[in-house]
């Protein structure tokens, strides 16, 4: 069953909330990071891209770029732009995304709930990925951003978020760039706080939606310092990490597309002709196809759109993974026809969150950049979890989560 605890999580004074909150550290390069912080002395993005403090082309895993990351973190407390609470709370994050709000439980995590899967992953991490997160805990001693959770729907906690929800809340602003509203409250009241431990520790799992490197690394910097603990009890703060927590029925997972540099050596029409073995081939024209349905695809080639239905016998619907569009895709078409083995090392390929658009797979074929498209039905919540619940993992570059948690709006310091 699931552990959680509430921390003094570490927050900008109310009026320097949009002056610090970033995107998060994935989601843009050093030269966009360097950008959006243009003029803004307070911008997190000097604590979670430091390399922004140096001269351009610096390494971002130089270890004057980690050590910049904390000498700001104490700056910014220093200066009061980030203030710890006196007690510890639990938080409510809303974001709004299209006139749609889902609302995260923002709470310490359990090192060993990861460690031994009642926190369950759906995606392989990278270890130098990994480490370049761990080194930033480690010489920040916290956890600067949060990480993504899922839970199973849970009516008493839905009661509990819908009360604070109509209160005041303590942050309440539209995010520059992306136009998304991002909300925070402070669950402060002793008895919403046990209610609220107690209803996770009748779950029998959660799932990271995203920030699974952020996720290892937060776990695996706590197991280290339990390790490192001649004296450790298991109550420490260091044995926590900060995760937001949506129940599961409020996420939506987007289409995560691919674009690919060339045929294989085939013609148009040989490939087209190859995709008749197991899909129905429809053109369907000028205009943007978008997927209608689990295992239909579309396909945007030299200027016309197609729809491509799997064949029945192409795919196992009693196997959580064989069953999964980006499954069938990697095997029948990306792999089988186009050559591409490894998604994850072929530098033929590129993928595309569906928060772009069908439009930019059309921009970047046409461009000349790109040969071909293929844009993906999503994946489920529910197909998601089925395949964590069978300690199975997703092929690569399966889910894209949007809107994504902004940065800076509370801090997990780890004792």
């Amino acid at each position: 069953m699931a552990t959680i605890k509430p921390f003094k999580g570490i927050r900008p004074p109310k009026e320097l909330v949009e002056q610090v909150a970033s995107r998060p550290y994935d989601v843009l390069n050093s030269a966009e990071a360097r950008a959006e912080a243009a003029g803004n002395e307070k911008s997190l993005y000097h604590i979670i891209k430091p390399e922004i403090d140096f001269p351009e082309g610096t390494d971002e895993h130089d270890p004057r770029v980690y050590q910049k990351a904390a000498d700001n973190f104490a700056m910014f407390q220093q200066k009061g732009w980030l203030v710890q609470d006196a007690k510890e709370n639990y938080y409510l994050y809303a974001q709004t995304m299209n006139g749609k709000t889902q609302y995260g439980l923002v709470v310490g995590a359990y090192v060993p709930d990861y460690m031994n899967g009642i926190i369950k992953k759906h995606e392989l991490t990278r270890r130098d990925k990994e480490e370049d997160r761990m080194k930033h805990v480690r010489v920040n001693n916290a956890n600067i951003e949060p990480v993504f959770f899922a839970y199973p729907d849970n009516a008493v906690l839905d009661a509990i978020v819908t009360r604070y929800a109509a209160q005041t809340p303590e942050y309440d602003f539209i995010a520059p760039g992306d136009g998304f509203g991002h909300t925070f409250w402070i669950i402060d009241r002793e008895e919403d706080i046990a209610a609220i431990t107690a209803e996770f520790a009748k779950m029998p799992a959660l799932y990271i939606a995203d920030g699974h490197h952020r996720s290892a690394a937060a776990a695996l910097v706590g197991a280290e310092k339990a390790q490192q603990n001649p004296n450790h009890r298991g109550d420490e703060e260091y044995n926590y990490f900060m995760a937001v927590c949506f129940p599961a029925n409020q996420l939506t997972i987007i289409d995560y597309n691919r674009v690919v540099k060339d045929l294989n050596g085939l013609s148009a029409e040989a490939f087209l002709q190859a995709l008749e073995e197991n899909f129905t081939v429809e053109e369907k024209g000028a205009d943007i196809y978008k997927p209608a349905a689990l295992h239909n695809f579309s396909l945007y080639l030299e200027g016309k759109w197609y729809s491509l239905t799997a064949r029945p016998g192409t795919y196992d619907d009693g196997d959580p993974i064989g069953v999964l569009d980006v499954t069938i895709s990697s095997n029948l078409i990306l792999d089988r026809i186009l050559g591409i083995k490894d998604l994850r090392s072929d530098k033929r390929i590129d993928f595309v969150g569906g928060i772009r658009g069908l439009g930019e797979l059309k921009k970047r074929v046409d461009s000349g950049e790109m040969k071909v498209a293929l844009a993906l039905y999503p994946v489920s919540m529910k197909q998601l979890m089925d395949i964590a619940d069978t300690g199975n993992i997703m092929p690569p570059k399966t889910t894209w989560f949007e809107p994504k948690l902004r940065s800076g709006l509370v801090i997990h310091k780890l004792q």
